[in-house]
């Protein structure tokens, strides 16, 4: 043949082992005579996550009880993933333990050995079959780790001593399906390269913080505490800062047949801030139709009243729909009470400059 080509996966179909490739170079057609070549050390680090998977499924059975069974997995020379059943999160303590457990096997440098048997002696040796999966009459059994550790099912390929894997790193936890659980990790050189990367950003955020790895953790919290007392305070302020606006906003409002209108952009306003000025409006008011904006990182944050007695002639969610579609946004509420937003900033002061008009165009 005058081609080459890379082989990506591997099936079995019909008792017969498929080679998936992916052409690099030249073709490669029915009849030819290929020549094989292994990539060792593809091999040699998707070895160490498959057998490194098998220590994880005994450890995570030994650790949260017999109800673990295998529902997926993936192993490939970068990390391994493995699918479980469990109809809970792993807490990080657990997971702590369960790592400590792998890498204890690991550091045992036990002989990993294989046996073929009929499938009635490897159930009688312990040996852990796969819900689902079809075996013939004779099947491989594969133990590792000291002691027996792991007993399994399976015709993959494998290191020749656990300590061969070097260290094992769980990477990640999470849900995946209902009562379904996924724990992903890496081994060998990948596993000292993201401890190496966790280590360094440790050593920027104590930095950062003026702490230890030790004080590290009880720093962040102090700080968290410190953020929820200044928010407490901010928010203590802005309503003393809503009370104080309100008061003065309604000097600019004008009347329209009999009803007050008031429409005005609030500098350094939030949503939140908005409502609480609003609500000063109203009392301030008493009558009246209000729209308020704020204008916070190109975004328009709009919110409308009016005053109970005159809901029956102009609603705040009727004010909030057609301004806010005047801004390029929407919005809606109650008919005393409404907000949306927008976000053509430049047309918001001749926005409201118009609202006057369109409450007298509703009243008339």
């Amino acid at each position: 043949a005058d081609g080459a080509a890379d082989v990506t996966d591997t099936t079995k179909a019909q008792g017969h082992h498929l080679h998936h490739v992916t052409v690099t170079s030249g073709s490669i057609k029915v009849g030819d005579r290929v020549d094989c070549q292994i990539d060792a050390t593809l091999r040699n680090r998707t070895r160490l996550n498959h057998s490194a998977t098998h220590l994880l499924h005994e450890a995570l059975r030994r650790e949260l009880g017999d109800h673990i069974l295998q529902k997926g997995s993936l192993v490939d020379s970068q990390r391994l993933r493995f699918d479980f059943s469990h109809g809970e999160p792993v807490s990080a303590e657990t997971l702590a333990s369960i790592t400590a457990m792998v890498n204890d096997q690991v550091r045992a440098n036990a002989e990993v050995s294989t046996e073929l048997m009929s499938m009635d002696d490897a159930i009688a040796a312990g040996a852990m079959a796969l819900f689902g999966e079809k075996y013939g009459d004779e099947v491989r059994v594969l133990t590792m780790g000291a002691d027996g550790f792991s007993v399994e099912l399976c015709g993959g390929t494998h290191v020749s001593r656990t300590g061969d894997i070097g260290l094992f790193w769980i990477t990640g936890e999470a849900g995946v399906a209902s009562g379904v659980r996924r724990i992903e990790a890496v081994t060998g050189e990948a596993a000292l390269t993201h401890v190496a990367t966790m280590s360094q950003t440790m050593q920027s955020v104590c930095g950062a913080l003026k702490a230890t790895p030790e004080t590290a953790s009880g720093k962040v919290e102090a700080l968290r505490a410190e953020v929820r007392d200044l928010e407490k305070e901010s928010a203590r302020l802005r309503q003393k800062l809503a009370t104080s606006t309100g008061g003065d906003l309604t000097q600019d409002a004008v009347e329209v047949d009999g009803i007050k209108v008031l429409a005005a952009q609030i500098e350094g306003a939030t949503a939140s801030t908005l409502r609480d000025t609003l609500d000063q409006c109203k009392n301030k008011l008493g009558t009246g139709v209000i729209l308020l904006a704020a204008v916070d990182e190109g975004k328009i944050a709009l919110v409308a009243g009016v005053t109970s007695d005159t809901t029956d002639r102009v609603k705040a969610g009727d004010v909030i729909k057609h301004f806010a579609g005047e801004l390029g946004g929407k919005g809606g509420g109650r008919p005393d009470m409404a907000q949306g937003g927008g976000s053509d900033v430049a047309a918001l002061p001749a926005v409201l400059a118009s609202v006057p008009q369109w409450v007298a165009t509703q009243l008339g």
